[in-house]
């Protein structure tokens, strides 16, 4: 089979391997149709880690995935061969504290599809994942569509998190992939105002679909000012999606006393600062959010419903043959890329 394997920062091959055998009563063997590019395999092609976790080169990433199951071990009940499906790309142990907790995302022994040395990517034409990691999607729905579902399920978490009350006033510091998801969801609530700030203009331009309150380039306008003009005791919410590091203090500017600060976006560096007594004077709560748990369906059910259209939001496709230039275009932000999409076939 064709796999696109990391070889070293900012290089991808496209390297014949064997393909991967069920080893498990309960493994899966599915034939991959289309796989998202997310930031954090940017932050692989780019730097070869996130935080702690560092690649081992040749190296398969891709976790936003949607395909067809072609066998199944003997305990599978789940699925049959056949089916189309979304994949969640976290497999937990079932037995730990956490698991135990309803807390499968931060299990003790979890292994993540496409993160160093737990399990490798979804950039190869055949992956073997649990059956407990395999949704179900109906024939109306895009394997594209099961690939969106992974970063639509985390903007659900996200928002589930931040306990929105009605009416509440947020921003979305970061209108990338993730911060749209998050928009998406947040227009299926009773949300009120929604200010967004992005650094990259095509992204503001493509998130104005979604008709924010108001939204602003951070490097060419005062945003707390601006905001604060809008929202002159502000705000309830703030999700940060961008992953830069320099923008908590900003966020905490923005939030009035008693705001939630929800972490979503994923930095370069290992450690972040804040305005610590502005922090404690406002008593801001923070939220981290660690990927997503109990989301998958609730995502494919907003997106079969057509609830929740995020088709726009793939502005590019590739070839497997392409991966290279689909990292390239993506970890460089060019001609208004969103989500690229590495089609398998």
């Amino acid at each position: 089979m064709k796999a696109a394997h990391l070889v070293g920062i900012g290089k991808l091959e496209i390297r014949d391997t064997s393909n991967p055998a069920i080893t498990r009563e309960t493994d899966v063997l599915v034939r991959i149709k289309s796989v998202g590019v997310c930031g954090s395999d940017i932050h692989y092609f780019t730097t070869g880690r996130i935080g702690s976790q560092v690649v081992q080169y040749p190296f398969i990433a891709g976790h936003e995935a949607g395909g067809i199951v072609e066998q199944i071990g003997a305990k599978v009940s789940r699925v049959i061969i056949g089916q189309r499906i979304a994949i969640d790309p976290a497999v937990s142990c079932g037995h730990c504290d956490q698991c135990k907790a309803g807390r499968e995302h931060t299990c003790r022994e979890l292994r993540f599809m496409g993160a160093p040395k737990q399990m490798e990517g979804a950039m190869r034409e055949y992956v073997v994942i649990d059956e407990k990691c395999c949704y179900p999607i109906g024939e109306k729905m895009t394997f594209e569509q099961a690939a969106l579902s992974e970063p639509l399920a985390i903007a659900i978490y996200s928002v589930e998190r931040s306990m929105l009350s009605a009416e509440a006033n947020v921003a979305i510091l970061g209108v990338g992939p993730i911060g749209v998801s998050v928009f998406y969801v947040l227009r299926t609530t009773k949300v009120g105002r929604v200010f967004i700030t992005e650094k990259i203009d095509e992204r503001l331009r493509f998130a104005g679909h979604l008709n924010p309150d108001w939204s602003g380039n951070p490097d060419n306008v005062d945003v707390v000012k601006e905001i604060a003009k809008r929202s002159p005791l502000g705000l309830d919410v703030v999700y940060e999606c961008s992953g830069d590091a320099n923008i908590f203090g900003q966020a905490i500017d923005l939030l009035k006393p008693g705001g939630t600060l929800i972490v979503v976006g994923i930095t370069e560096t290992d450690e972040v600062s804040f305005p610590i007594h502005e922090l404690r004077r406002k008593e801001i709560t923070i939220v981290n959010i660690r990927r997503q748990v109990h989301c998958t369906q609730k995502a494919i059910d907003l997106l079969a419903s057509r609830t929740i259209d995020m088709d726009q939001m793939v502005t590019h496709r590739f070839s497997v043959d392409r991966t290279q230039q689909a990292f390239e275009l993506v970890s460089n932000h060019r001609d208004g890329v969103m989500k690229a999409m590495i089609m398998m076939e």
